[in-house]
């Protein structure tokens, strides 16, 4: 099973912007995935029932978006479902620990939420 790890970066002056991170297993999965993405904001993300939210029913959530115009696609979309306690992430390809690709990850359900739950506080996100 993987472990997530939700961060969010302030904005100014840091960055260009507000936007969150996401790390499965160490590795951040925007980064890896695509270097021109940046994850949305969290407050498009984080909030009870948002879009990291598993459901018994499978869906696609876009989870980052392309900082500046370059050719290519302009955001990084997710697979996210749920079996028994076992929340899915599909539909990924980002170099691994190993340099393997990653197409798919597993975490378990009360792993998962905890997190979820907990940069949304850290981040100050309200229904």
């Amino acid at each position: 099973m993987s472990t997530l790890l939700v961060g969010a970066c302030p904005g100014p002056p840091v960055c260009a912007g507000v936007h969150t991170y996401l790390f499965v297993d160490g590795l951040d999965v925007v980064a890896r995935s695509d270097g021109r993405m940046a994850g949305l904001g969290p407050g498009r993300l984080l909030g009870p029932g948002g879009p990291l939210y598993p459901t018994d029913r499978p869906r696609t959530v876009e989870v980052a978006a392309q900082e500046r115009p370059d050719p290519g696609p302009d955001r990084l979309t997710v697979r996210i479902g749920l079996r028994g306690g076992t929340v899915i992430w599909s539909g990924l390809m980002y170099p691994g620990p190993d340099g393997g690709p990653v197409e798919e990850v597993r975490f378990r359900l009360e792993q998962y939420l905890g997190e979820i739950e907990r940069a949304c506080a850290a981040a100050r996100v309200h229904p």
